[in-house]
């Protein structure tokens, strides 16, 4: 195994992977020297952006007309992704000068501004496309070659698995997006997601939308949709990664922000967890604590606040000692500040908390006129 596969993170050592990206780099560098050569390796080495090599293994070489094709399949390594062990095909044939890079069957198109690639390419990244002409460069010059190259790169049952990722909603259409700025894939990295939320937003804001408007996840978004009447098409699901999501949308120009979301999450806000995952912070029942604590609560409450296995439970304890309005407030007024203290100015945002059970537990006080922004605009 490469040295470079090899990662550690919290003591643990984990398998690094290689991304779409460099699987059609490779592929392309296999397919021109087959095509150039009559033979494809078995392997091609190969030194990716980031500065790490991989010996990426070389499937189904053959010849279809003018053009030789090679396959690499991707190795996500230790990281959960869809599109792991994915087949990514490169047909080459000569051209006269220069590369050109076209995608073919399971690699998506772009129908939508605001995306790396514009609307009606194939939605093969620039990252991509630098590391596919490098590939093809090499081979050329290894083997005396001075002419072009045309390339297609094709993904296996790439159409059926664009039905698991952000594609459609991002304006990708008929397959896979062909991704990887570094060429490698850290495992259990956060990257891939809050890259596709920066994405998600720029594209919102090439299109015309100028409110950003967040939801943690399914729940927030169910939510919005069914109870506020919201357009989920102009949502954008920022997962746990709720001060990346403010800071690019500030960033992107967003005159101003909706979160909506769960307020198992959201209500972390209010101690400053920006980053919501249960393994980075919690802090539920230590909020409604002390919230409730400055509100006049007995030591039996706070101890049963301190005990409660979820937000309901801690509503349904404050409801019993008649607390709710009090306690709600002040963790109100605690996340706007903390909001605000994020932005630091540089945007206006509002929020609203829910649950299932109980509905709108919190909002700031210009939400419920963002909402209807939301719902005015096209």
């Amino acid at each position: 195994m490469d040295n470079d596969r090899i990662a550690y993170h919290g003591g643990q050592a984990l398998r690094r992977g290689w991304t779409t990206g460099s699987c059609a780099a490779a592929a392309a560098q296999a397919a021109a020297q087959l095509l150039l050569t009559g033979q494809a390796p078995a392997e091609i080495r190969l030194e990716t952006p980031a500065g790490l090599t991989f010996t990426l293994p070389v499937e189904q070489p053959h010849r279809e007309g003018e053009a030789a094709v090679c396959t690499v399949r991707k190795d996500a390594g230790d990281d959960p992704d869809i599109t792991n062990g994915v087949g990514i095909a490169a047909a080459v044939s000569r051209a006269a000068s220069g590369v050109a890079i076209r995608g073919g069957a399971g690699v998506g198109r772009v129908t939508r501004p605001g995306l790396a690639m514009p609307v009606g390419e194939a939605a093969i990244n620039p990252g991509p496309r630098a590391q596919i002409t490098a590939a093809l460069e090499r081979a050329a010059q290894a083997c005396g070659y001075t002419g072009g190259f045309t390339v297609v790169i094709s993904a296996e049952n790439g159409e059926e698995l664009a039905g698991q990722t952000y594609n459609s909603h991002l304006g990708v259409v008929g397959g896979i997006s062909i991704l990887g700025t570094s060429g490698v894939v850290e495992p259990m990295s956060e990257k891939a997601l809050t890259d596709t939320i920066r994405l998600e937003l720029d594209s919102l804001y090439a299109q015309g939308q100028r409110t950003a408007f967040l939801c943690p996840g399914n729940y927030g978004a169910d939510f919005a949709r069914d109870a506020l009447g919201l357009d989920l098409e102009k949502a954008v699901k920022c997962s746990n990664y709720i001060g990346e999501a403010l800071d690019h949308a500030v960033f992107r120009g967003f005159r101003d922000i909706l979160l909506v979301g769960h307020a198992g999450k959201l209500i972390k806000l209010a101690a400053g967890v920006m980053n919501t995952h249960s393994s980075v912070a919690d802090g539920r029942q230590e909020i409604f604590t002390a919230h409730a604590a400055l509100c006049g609560a007995g030591r039996d409450t706070l101890a049963g606040l301190m005990e409660s296995v979820s937000v309901d439970a801690c509503i349904a304890l404050l409801d019993r000692e008649n607390l709710r309005a009090p306690v709600l407030a002040r963790i109100e007024r605690e996340i706007e500040k903390r909001l605000a203290l994020r932005l630091r100015n540089r945007g206006h945002v509002e929020f609203i908390l829910f649950t299932a059970k109980y509905g709108i537990l919190a909002q700031s006080p210009g939400a419920a006129a963002l909402c209807e922004r939301l719902r005015e605009s096209k």
